[in-house]
Formats: C-alpha cells, structure tokens, sequence
C-alpha cells in the first residue's frame, strides 16, 4: 500500500506558477498565501502590466530619451555638413546671403540668432530654434549669424550685441523692433524669444 508523498517543507508560489503549473506533478505546492499577500502579488501584476504596455506603446508623444538623443544627433550632423568644408568668409557670406533672402521674402518678420559655435547653451537651442520656425513659417524667417565671424561685425555694433545666444527682431522692411536680454538659461532664453515673436505674431 503505497503512501501519500509528503508536502514539501517550504511553499513558494510564484505568479506564473499557476499558469504553468503541471497537474500530473504530485508535488504541486497548493498553498494559499495569506489575503495580504494575496493583495501584494495583484498589486504587482497589475503595475508589471502597466509598465509593460507603456514600453510598447508607440504613442508619437512618447519618446524615450535614446530617441531624442537620435534627433538631436541627427540635426547636429546635418548642420555640421553644411557647414563643413567651408571657411570662415565663405560661411558668413552664406548666412548674409540667407538674411538678403530673409529679408526680401515678403514675410511679416525675420529673427536673426547671433551664437557662437563654442556656445554650449547657443547649441541646446538648435533644436528649438528649428521647430520654431517650421511652426511659424507662414509668416517668419529666422537667420543664423555667427557672432565670431567679422562679416558679420557691422550688424554687431548696428544691434550693440554683446552677448550670445542674442535674438534680434526685424520687421518685413529691415527695421529692428526688439531684441532678447542677457540670457540666464535655456528656460530664460526660449521665454524671451516667444515674447519676442508676440510682437509680430498675426492676430
């Protein structure tokens, strides 16, 4: 007469247990953990499927930040390959050639940005700077100078800039209305330069 197998000493039931769990083993822990316990393993079931589905979600307003690093990767590298071979004098001749085209374009205003290439905060604004006048193309150009470049010395002294990032405000005739502060962030500096564009924003 055969006897019953024993129950094991300790009883450890973990969650996918009880989907995989093996009618035909003998051994088979039954044990009911304690309503606390209970509680603990639904808690847990409960965020692991929530993690789970916001990791595959593909929401466009979710981004993880390997992804914007890929963006932000990419726009640096396109910039670097219009500017890459050219020289100093070549480079401000294209930038005073993109702000002739600016300005005779027919929009209601034109920004000029003065930066400088060794600016770290100058370059955070890359980004920025581009979705902004992709979403106001209508009726805005904005302008890159360089503000180590000496073509670009006559606007210098004209807008007395002695400072970068620098956003100068230009009506359609070439008229300077307004230009941004000394910045004290990259907050500071994206909150001027809306304020700036509520100047000429139509209504």
């Amino acid at each position: 007469m055969g006897s019953l197998p024993k129950p094991p000493l300790f009883c450890l039931k973990w969650p996918w247990d009880i989907v995989h769990q093996n009618p035909s083993n003998p051994n088979t822990c039954n044990f009911e953990a304690p309503w606390l316990f209970t509680s603990f393993k639904n808690l847990g079931s409960i965020a692991f499927q929530f993690v789970n589905s916001v990791s595959h979600s593909r929401n466009p307003w979710m981004k993880t930040p390997f992804q914007v690093d890929a963006k932000m990767g990419q726009t640096n590298s396109l910039l670097k390959r219009k500017k890459k071979g050219l020289t100093p004098e070549e480079q401000g001749e294209a930038e005073h050639r993109a702000l002739a085209s600016a300005l005779t374009s027919g929009k209601e205003a034109t920004v000029i940005e003065f930066y400088s290439p060794k600016c770290s905060l100058c370059n955070s604004l890359l980004s920025f700077v581009l979705e902004v006048e992709a979403r106001n193309s209508d009726w805005l150009n904005i302008v890159m100078a360089d503000a180590e470049n000496e073509k670009w010395l006559p606007e210098l002294l004209h807008y007395d800039i002695k400072y970068v990032p620098c956003f100068v405000l230009l009506d359609k005739y070439g008229r300077a209305l307004a230009k941004t502060g000394v910045p004290s962030s990259r907050l500071h500096v994206v909150a001027s330069v809306s304020h700036l564009l509520k100047m000429k924003r139509p209504q």
